[in-house]
């Protein structure tokens, strides 16, 4: 069937959502999780902001545990949260997605290039977190059908770009674990990868 070049489906969001997923041996669970965000439109408005697991496998936030979403829309945060990103296969896994506290945040930027290295920093009273990738791979691109999708409601198209190597620290700390790989709609990628133009399209 020929697809319409003009998509029918409400837009619930579109902006960037890079990620970093990092463990300490291939077949173990996840040592550190995060999420960037930076949206131009959704329901709720703009925002950016950052979710990390420090211990994705705890089920607690701060004072605690360092699992935590620094963000300038709470709301928007929120939403993304309950509604996607918990869904992501390795947040899906992960109880640290449950026990989230939200930070306002102060500062949100980026450094570097796209075609090498780069860079999204975030900051809070408490914290400041910096996400780097590195070694960045050419672009691809992606129109992902909701049945391989996280949602299973929602056709999602976006830019990726893969990183080899990449890191998360929280005030200088780094989350546990390298990069490896993760499943992607029946492909093997990188679970470091910047993601552009992200559209997510309800069916």
């Amino acid at each position: 069937m020929t697809k319409h070049p003009i998509q029918p489906g409400p837009i619930d969001w579109s902006g960037e959502n890079p990620g970093i997923y990092l463990k300490e041996q291939p077949d173990g669970p996840w040592t550190g999780l995060m999420c960037f965000f930076r949206i131009v439109y959704s329901p709720y408005g703009l925002g950016s902001g950052i979710v990390v697991l420090d211990q994705p496998n705890t089920a607690q936030g701060l004072p605690d545990v360092a699992n935590f979403c620094i963000s300038d829309n709470e709301e928007l945060a929120r939403y993304l949260v309950a509604d996607f990103f918990s869904k992501f296969a390795a947040f899906r896994v992960s109880p640290g997605i449950e026990a989230l506290s939200y930070l306002s945040a102060i500062a949100v930027r980026r450094e570097g290039d796209t075609r090498s290295t780069y860079r999204e920093i975030v900051r809070s009273e408490q914290f400041e977190v910096v996400a780097t990738w590195n070694n960045l791979t050419a672009p691809y691109a992606v129109d992902m059908p909701p049945e391989k999708g996280p949602t299973k409601a929602h056709e999602m198209y976006s830019v990726f770009l893969d990183a080899p190597d990449a890191g998360v620290t929280i005030n200088g700390r780094p989350l546990k674990g390298s990069v490896t790989t993760r499943n992607c709609a029946d492909t093997v990628k990188s679970s470091a990868f910047l993601a552009f133009s992200e559209t997510w399209v309800r069916t």
